[in-house]
């Protein structure tokens, strides 16, 4: 029999169109669930230096700042970068739920204020806490390190462009202008003279003003004086051994990318993100504004000893790290090189080999001192010298033919334009001697391995950002910000891989045991 005060309800339920559901259900997550095995790892983290830097300014947090750091962290482990994202995840979904502990849902400023705020050495701190607690686990070691390095883009606009070589050219003109008009020879002196200028002017601007040539005057100088100071302030923004930067993130480079948005080779502004990897964790992570990587080596190197409070042993990385520096550092830190050198594959093809002019493919006299040439022409040393970096002498030597007359083979073997100027060859000695051992260190058994190694380890651990985790382009903008996001991010997929070899019984696992055919 059918309750009419049963149906009453429903009736009044669907006059508004909603229906009401009460459930009284425990939701329950299963033991191995990822945010379980993150929450426990992050739990062996100390956080006093986090909870410093918010106790020092700034009103209370909403969130407890730990519980904001794991949100954070779960959140990058689960490819959620946007704090619009990460708010609504918080109120929906039940992993975020349950990682808050009961405490209310941050909203998306509040996330935002703690990726890019003050905590940004706390975060640090605690992404190199993590990984030393790996190395506690048994889970990395510090045996061996790879190191690579990709280049993501900046926030910054892609046509907001300075160059260094645009902002000298005009620089000097406004000198030029400046010397002609004034005899002024420095910024000083012009501002000092502008301002003298002005004495007694009275002026005058708006519709119907009619302006003084004294005033006129004063204005162009003091425009000239003002593009003076901007093109200094440029250069003075790019610092040395860059050539560009971007007006909207000043500490991002214009450098040629492999994803091309417009496909003709286009310069965007970007970060060379260098990383190192052991085990298939990420231990090290960093920022730079070079284009190149062999200048990133040691300052990253540097870094990573300071925060791991220990070197590795073991140093393997690509070509694009091969330097003579590179090789010294190394050295004089005791730490064996396995860096491939930048002609190895090169002088395997025929067509390097063919290149006659290559001291390389010339024959040493080592009695005589002596490169002999093609066509069987020998170049004597015409001088030797010999340099002091970190007490570690860098010799070169100069050859130099002793005739070229008439030589058949002249333009395959020489490029200089003056015909009748002779072949000339520098022997760099000491790159050279450093180049052979890293050769002999990477074509040994251990060096097979370890490039195979590093081809599987450091080329999938850019796999996972860049494609699995989808993160291509920063969502903030200068190095401090920038640098919190990296960290989250190796965070995020050391958390990841530390679930997934746990759930394949992988643990403690450091090497690829496959054999290179």
């Amino acid at each position: 029999m059918n309750n009419p005060n049963r149906n009453k309800k429903y009736n009044a339920t669907n006059e508004n169109n909603q229906l009401v559901i009460i459930l009284n259900s425990e939701i329950e997550l299963s033991k191995n669930a990822p945010v379980r095995v993150t929450s426990a790892q992050l739990e062996e983290l100390d956080y006093r230096k986090l909870y410093e830097a918010y106790s020092s300014k700034g009103r209370k947090s909403v969130t407890d700042p730990r519980v904001m750091f794991k949100v954070m962290a779960y959140g990058y482990q689960c490819g959620i970068y946007s704090t619009r994202k990460l708010e609504e995840a918080c109120q929906y979904r039940i992993d975020f739920k349950w990682l808050l502990e009961n405490e209310k849902a941050p909203d998306h400023s509040t996330l935002s204020r703690f990726r890019t705020g003050r905590c940004a050495e706390a975060v640090e701190d605690l992404f190199y806490q993590y990984v030393q607690l790996l190395e506690k686990q048994g889970e990395t070691d510090h045996k061996s390190v790879f190191i690579d390095g990709t280049k993501l883009e900046s926030r910054a606009g892609r046509y907001t462009f300075t160059w260094r070589g645009t902002a000298e050219k005009n620089l000097e003109k406004t000198k030029k202008r400046v010397l002609e008009q004034t005899g002024c020879k420095s910024a000083e002196e012009l501002e000092i003279y502008v301002s003298q200028k002005g004495e007694g002017i009275c002026f005058v601007h708006g519709k119907g003003k009619h302006k003084t040539d004294a005033q006129r005057e004063w204005e162009s100088l003091n425009r000239l004086l003002l593009q003076w100071r901007k093109y200094e302030e440029q250069l003075k923004i790019m610092g040395e051994g860059r050539n560009s930067y971007s007006k909207t993130d000043h500490d991002a480079t214009f450098m040629r990318m492999k994803e091309d948005h417009m496909r003709n080779g286009q310069l965007k502004p970007a970060y060379n993100v260098q990383i190192a990897v052991n085990s298939e964790y990420i231990t090290g992570i960093d920022a730079f504004s070079n284009r190149t990587d062999a200048g990133t080596l040691i300052p990253f190197l540097h870094k990573l000893e300071m925060a791991h409070q220990q070197r590795y042993e073991e140093v393997t990385a690509d070509a694009g790290y091969e330097s003579l520096e590179n090789y010294l550092y190394l050295e004089s830190n005791g730490q064996v090189s396995f860096i491939k050198p930048s002609n190895y594959e090169a002088q395997k093809t025929k067509k390097y080999r063919s290149q006659i002019g290559r001291i390389e493919n010339m024959q040493y006299d080592k009695e005589e001192d002596c490169y002999i040439c093609a066509e069987g022409r020998k170049l004597y040393c015409r001088k030797v010298s010999t340099d002091v970096n970190n007490g570690t002498p860098i010799t070169r030597a100069w050859y130099r033919c002793e005739n070229c007359q008439n030589c058949p083979q002249r333009e395959k073997c020489c490029k200089k334009q003056d015909k009748e100027a002779p072949k000339e060859v520098i022997m760099k000695e000491t790159f050279w001697e450093k180049r052979q051992q890293s050769l002999e260190n990477i074509t040994s058994e251990r060096g097979i391995q370890l490039r195979m190694n590093r081809s599987i380890q450091v080329e999938g651990a850019f796999g996972l950002i860049k494609n699995d985790f989808g993160f291509r382009r920063f969502l903030t903008t200068g190095k401090k910000n920038i640098r919190i996001e990296l960290l989250f991010l190796a965070l995020g997929i050391n958390l990841k891989k530390r679930w997934m070899k746990q759930q394949k019984r992988r643990l403690e696992t450091h090497y690829s045991k496959k054999k290179v055919a």
